[in-house]
């Protein structure tokens, strides 16, 4: 290769991180981050950035992540060290410890603790942008194994050139940018080549068991002698792919805004919306709230609960990171918990505290001054039960109301039944009621006494 043509793909890059810092709205001369193996691409990457960021006055930093799954990694981690130290780059690196490699496989689970680290770092730096070097032929290997997983429009999207990937770094706070992502790696090798740079072969990368390195192997030599360019032809169906899924978004914005009652969704609104609208929006609102995206049979399932069962059931769908309910024909996405009955009941003495915490009932119960509710030495005298109903309770709710059920407090309230059981009770050691969370003070029998007075509030946290 040329200088001029090594020039025009440093210019190339330079081109695209303009516009990606210019989509994420960075200041003048923010911090950058480059994720740096210390593998061609990476390389490659690390060296067009330091001359972007020393011609801009823009502080760089390099993170690597340390896997542990080869021999070979300590060698890898001293040549990042030593190469940015030659640079004059900022240097960290990170050691992780693959999670549940049994469920996700070591591939994913490496991506899925390689990006929290590298999320990590970024934040503990002050970095809003992490560059990392996908290029056109991994768009490519992208677009292609998501069609061979049967994907969406979404998978066939592949990687966009910018973007949130809070799922992956933790926070909405660090975008992730791909200056390379337009540029073949044949390119890329001999921009390397050309430099005399030194860079670690990483030997998993020939394992044909690891899907994508099959892909890139057996299957792409193969495409590139029988269709010349069908990277860039995959690309640009990326990018069709991407143009239609954020006509799909708009429509499910639109979509939930009519839908949305408080934290729930309108079953009524959404049944009437064709089976695809309705996928569609409930997988937008999933994507809000952090859920992993379901399957398109889960969300048949799921429907077919919701608009099938009685008025009154009490639904509950599980998903593997929170549970679907539905309440008074409406639907919200829940928290999985712990079964609230599996706490015991806990005897405890107050003893002038504003507050006492209770780590079992998952929440803190508040002691507040007040002109009217239990006398402070009459209360302080009491050893106090606090525990989960057990069923038939009444409670009077105010002086001039009658003693009616806990049940129909907390119909009248309107507080779902899942709710219900993280609400605890707190009762005297002689089995008098004194308050119901979610409801209030128990007026009934109320003990008289003279001085200060208290009433008592439960505060859900999370500890």
């Amino acid at each position: 290769m040329s200088a001029r043509q090594a020039v025009s793909l440093g210019d190339a890059f330079e081109r695209a991180l303009d516009v990606i810092r210019a989509r994420v709205s960075v200041s003048a001369a923010p911090a950058l981050a480059v994720a740096f193996s210390g593998g061609l691409d990476s390389s490659a990457l690390l060296h067009l950035a330091h001359r972007y960021a020393a011609a801009r006055g823009i502080d760089l930093y390099a993170f690597h992540i340390h896997h542990g799954l080869s021999a070979n990694a300590d060698a890898w981690q001293a040549h990042c060290e030593h190469e940015c130290a030659r640079l004059g780059i900022r240097f960290e690196a990170r050691r992780v410890v693959l999670e549940d490699p049994g469920r996700h496989g070591v591939e994913q689970a490496a991506r899925i603790g390689r990006y929290a680290a590298l999320g990590d770092l970024c934040r503990l730096h002050g970095v809003s942008l992490l560059l990392t070097a996908h290029h056109l032929d991994d768009q490519a290997e992208t677009v292609l194994l998501q069609l061979l997983r049967g994907c969406g429009v979404a998978g066939m999207s592949g990687m966009e050139l910018v973007g949130a990937a809070p799922d992956l770094l933790g926070s909405a706070d660090v975008m992730l940018g791909r200056p390379l992502l337009g540029i073949a790696r044949d390119r890329i090798e001999r921009f390397v080549a050309e430099r005399g740079l030194i860079f670690v072969e990483d030997e998993s990368n020939a394992d044909p068991r690891y899907a994508r390195n099959a892909l890139r192997h057996n299957v792409m030599p193969v495409l590139a002698a029988h269709f010349p360019g069908f990277q860039e032809r995959f690309a640009r169906a990326a990018r069709h792919a991407q143009s239609a899924q954020r006509l799909l978004d708009e429509m499910a914005a639109q979509d939930l805004a009519a839908c949305l009652e408080g934290d729930g969704v309108d079953i009524g609104k959404l049944g009437a919306y064709s089976q695809e609208r309705a996928d569609n929006l409930l997988r937008h609102w999933f994507a809000l709230q952090g859920v992993r995206m379901p399957s398109t049979s889960w969300l048949g399932e799921l429907r077919a609960q919701l608009f099938d069962a009685r008025e009154d059931a009490q639904l509950c769908v599980s998903h593997p990171e929170c549970d679907i309910r539905r309440h008074r024909n409406k639907m919200f996405v829940t928290a999985k918990r712990p079964h609230a009955s599996r706490a015991s009941p806990l005897a405890f003495c107050w003893r002038g505290e504003a507050w006492l915490d209770f780590r079992e009932y998952g929440g803190r119960l508040h002691f507040e001054p007040s002109g009217d509710g239990f006398a402070a030495a009459w209360l302080a005298g009491q050893e106090l039960v606090l525990r989960y109903r057990g069923g038939g309770e009444k409670l009077k709710a105010a002086r001039n109301r009658p003693t009616r059920s806990l049940k129909h407090h907390y119909q009248e309230l309107g507080i779902p039944a899942w709710e219900r059981l993280r609400l605890p009770l707190v009762y005297t050691a002689s089995g008098q009621l004194l308050y119901a969370a979610g409801i209030g003070m128990n007026w009934r029998n109320l003990p008289a006494g003279d001085g200060k007075r208290f009433c008592l509030r439960w505060e859900q946290a999370d500890f």
